[in-house]
């Protein structure tokens, strides 16, 4: 029997309520709105859900893939034979937890957490309001932007560690390096909430300073098109942008994708780009940046097989 009918029978007897697609697009639930379909995607509503969920698709062989709002992400053209599971639908709570601190499920989009900090008085994430991605996948790769990390709000994480259970990590444990963290080296491990250390501050002061990031991010970035921001990791001692832009491969085109000519550092879906298309034009800017620079660029963004 295939894995995903498996799966409908378990869950139709274990899971009744969880919301679950069949062979849903990709490219409804990523940023690059590229991906064909993946076989089966399903919507917990609570963490127990996804706990027991993740536990039987590893028990089938279902390959669990845990997203937020996907903005990190290119999935392949022909789709998924796996189990995708989207955070972002349900697990999106936030909460205080405490003085000066606030509780962030993995699909809480950083925007929201830091609206949420605002509204308490509470300063540290405004740096985060702007990048439009999800706590969980932010926590993994260290996300930030401006001078801010996660590295400097993250107090603690719980995570699952499919063969060792619920495990609650602290900002130390992490090991939090540049796009990188303890978890980089872990996929398996699953994101379940965050706990941010913030300080007091003016909600006046603070959001103002997240509409000022705001509107830098909306001077340099190309927002009106779809993207998964910064293309590449920041080369030590260079910007990723920079050495592109001065090998003259703004505009630089393959298919629907093309390098961004707002930001060099941004690859972005003109409309109608594949997966093959993108991953075509990040092979040429690496190769033209190499053989220019003897610079060797990494993707940021991950690229889904």
């Amino acid at each position: 029997m295939d894995w995903w009918t498996e799966l409908d029978n378990w869950t139709a007897d274990y899971l009744p309520d969880l919301r679950m697609a069949h062979d849903e697009p990709m490219g409804r639930h990523t940023s690059f709105r590229i991906g064909g379909p993946a076989r089966r995607m399903a919507f917990p509503a609570s963490g127990e859900q996804l706990v027991l969920l993740l536990a039987e698709a590893e028990r089938l062989g279902a390959r669990p893939l845990v997203i937020g709002n996907g903005t990190n992400l290119l999935c392949p053209d022909a789709g998924l034979d796996r189990l995708v599971i989207d955070t972002s639908a349900a697990l999106n709570r936030v909460e205080s937890a405490g003085p000066d601190t606030v509780t962030a499920e993995a699909g809480a989009s950083l925007a929201r957490a830091a609206d949420f900090a605002c509204r308490q008085g509470l300063a540290g994430l405004e740096f985060a309001h702007g990048i439009p991605g999800t706590v969980g996948g932010a926590v993994c790769m260290n996300a930030g932007a401006y001078g801010g990390e996660m590295r400097q709000v993250v107090q603690a994480v719980t995570v699952l560690f499919p063969e060792e259970g619920i495990r609650t990590l602290s900002g130390g444990d992490l090991a939090f390096g540049y796009r990188r963290s303890f978890l980089t080296d872990r996929p398996d491990a699953v994101v379940l909430r965050a706990v941010f250390r913030l300080a007091p501050g003016d909600p006046d002061e603070i959001r103002q300073q997240m509409r000022e990031l705001m509107e830098r991010r909306r001077a340099s970035q190309p927002l009106d098109l779809p993207s998964a921001g910064s293309t590449f990791k920041r080369p030590k001692g260079y910007f990723a942008g920079t050495l592109i832009d001065q090998c003259g491969l703004k505009g630089l085109t393959v298919g629907g994708a093309q390098v961004s000519e707002k930001h060099a550092g941004f690859i972005v879906n003109r409309g109608g780009a594949t997966s093959a298309d993108v991953r075509e034009l990040i092979r040429q800017v690496q190769a033209r940046v190499l053989d220019a620079t003897g610079v060797r660029l990494e993707p940021e963004v991950r690229i889904i097989d």
